[in-house]
Parts: C-alpha cells; sequence; structure tokens
C-alpha cells in the first residue's frame, strides 16, 4: 500500500533524522494512511479507500458522495 491518500493527495514528505552528534540521515515522514470502506447509496456498493486520517474526518464532515466526488474531479479511481 503506498503511503498517498485518495482525497487529499498526502503524500510521505521528505528530511533528515539528525543525531547527537549532528550527522545526517535520510528519512521519511509517512502521512497517516488508514484503508476504509465506506458504503456508497447512489451506486449500491460498498467503496474501498485509502484515506489519511484527516480526510476520514472530511468525509465525516461533507458526506461519502462528496468525497467519492472530489476524488473523482481529481481524476482518482472509486
Amino acid at each position: 500500500m503506498s503511503a498517498h491518500c485518495q482525497l487529499t493527495g498526502a503524500e510521505p514528505g521528505f528530511g533528515n533524522n539528525i543525531s547527537h552528534s549532528h550527522r545526517r540521515t535520510s528519512r521519511r515522514f509517512d502521512p497517516n494512511i488508514q484503508r476504509k470502506r465506506y458504503w456508497l447509496p447512489s451506486e449500491g456498493r460498498n467503496v474501498r479507500l485509502t484515506l489519511s486520517a484527516r480526510a476520514i474526518k472530511t468525509v465525516d464532515t461533507i458526506g461519502i458522495e462528496a468525497a467519492v466526488a472530489r476524488i473523482r474531479a481529481r481524476g482518482g479511481k472509486v
């Protein structure tokens, strides 16, 4: 599962670990990605989405129909 949110487009960020001696090594900041299943009444089926924790809260606010419309507007497949 890639660390990519279907609704918000959140992707990993990159940076450095900095040790006590100030040596730098690469690291990756992953978003909190969850796979969540929703019932989509307009199509009469369940959809499984890969969402960040923030996007799950957004779906709770705007509703699954509006969220799926946004995903499709971004060119995503549902």
